[in-house]
């Protein structure tokens, strides 16, 4: 999994830092720090965080399985 945040976009509105706290957080108050490659077991909260933006910012890519054959 890969976490962009379009930091241009962002707005430091930290919607998204109560729903992933172990992957998101504030610095200052505007300022908003992100782990760009959290475990696995973090992608529902990071979902729920990219969905919760306003400003839509956050983008989470989802890499298929592994043993998913190629097209």
């Amino acid at each position: 999994m890969r976490l962009v945040v379009d930091l241009n976009r962002c707005q430091g509105y930290a919607q998204c830092v109560p729903l992933a706290p172990e992957v998101m957080r504030m610095l200052g108050e505007e300022a908003l720090a992100y782990d760009p490659n959290p475990d696995v077991s973090q992608r529902q909260r990071v979902l729920r965080a990219a969905a919760s933006c306003p400003v839509q910012a956050i983008v989470v890519e989802v890499d298929p399985p592994e043993d998913r054959d190629s097209l």
